[in-house]
């Protein structure tokens, strides 16, 4: 049976979501562009006619944005990208790591109990708003305040739970006939694990991966309440474009913004395979 076109009245809802959801990434990436004179232009412009780099180089030295007659920023952005590249990027792979090791245990062997798993959930139940204020007087306590060690930590935390649950989910989709078929060739049960039940669920691990990455790039509560001088993130400098003589300085955040979504662009576009896979992840169906 041929494929019927789609109706007419469903084709504009799906090019109005499409629309609402890409003008936004539009207008962050003309903002990035904009010369400061055209950043509260009225009418506003759409695309800028002279297009100019000044607010990515502002992010990198306060002062090119003087050339506009603006005032700098104070700091540059340098920390900042830093500060998330590293709390991200360690915080996910200890919270995959971690999560793998749970989610085995617990499909597993059912580590734990058969309560854990919604222990581990309800740890999620809690918005970040009631718990950020007791983990500033632990983390104060311990000299973990205003440190990525700090940072990382309360990243692994709050995240755990879904590394683990996704996590979980691919490997129940294993046969453990497979494992055992392993085990019965002479490999130990975590043998089993590294080289038959790691591969089978590669597809999920990598959407798990991505998922946790792009949740601990964007945070920004926590960040901000542990974070004073000696680190910073990007959420928390998109914050601080605010100057006494230029007011908000869209263009430098609009720069930012963009510079803050292209790994995600990026990682998402190289593993567009693997995320699909894992999304829709089956094994050997039972």
């Amino acid at each position: 049976m041929a494929d019927r076109p789609l109706p007419w009245s469903l084709l504009v809802v799906l090019l109005g979501a499409i629309f609402v959801t890409l003008f936004p990434i539009f207008w962050i990436v003309m903002t990035a562009i904009k010369p400061p004179t055209d950043w509260n232009a009225v009418p506003a412009i759409w695309i800028p006619s002279e297009p100019t780099l000044v607010n990515f180089r502002t992010l990198f030295n306060p002062e090119a944005i003087r050339e506009y007659g603006v005032g700098g920023v104070s700091q540059a952005a340098t920390m900042s990208v830093l500060g998330s590249i590293l709390s991200s990027t360690t915080a996910t792979l200890l919270s995959v790591t971690i999560g793998l090791l749970s989610a085995i245990g617990i499909s597993r062997y059912s580590s734990g109990g058969r309560a854990t798993p919604l222990m581990i959930l309800s740890g999620r139940m809690f918005p970040p708003a009631a718990i950020a204020v007791p983990f500033v007087i632990i983390f104060s306590s311990i000299g973990l305040i205003d440190t990525y060690s700090g940072l990382i930590a309360i990243y692994v935390a709050a995240t755990l739970p879904f590394s683990t649950w996704m996590l979980k989910s691919f490997v129940d989709e294993i046969p453990r006939e497979i494992e055992e078929a392993a085990m019965v060739d002479g490999k130990s049960r975590l043998m089993a694990h590294l080289t038959v039940t790691l591969p089978l669920i590669r597809g999920g691990l990598f959407a798990t991966t991505l998922f946790i990455f792009i949740l601990n790039w964007s945070e920004f509560l926590f960040a901000l309440v542990l974070s004073y001088t000696n680190i910073e993130t990007i959420p928390v400098r998109l914050a601080k474009y605010v100057t006494a003589t230029a007011g908000t300085l869209y263009g430098v955040q609009a720069a930012l913004a963009v510079l803050a979504m292209a790994p995600l662009v990026i990682a998402g576009f190289l593993i567009q395979n693997h995320l699909a896979r894992g999304m829709t992840f089956g094994a050997i169906k039972r």
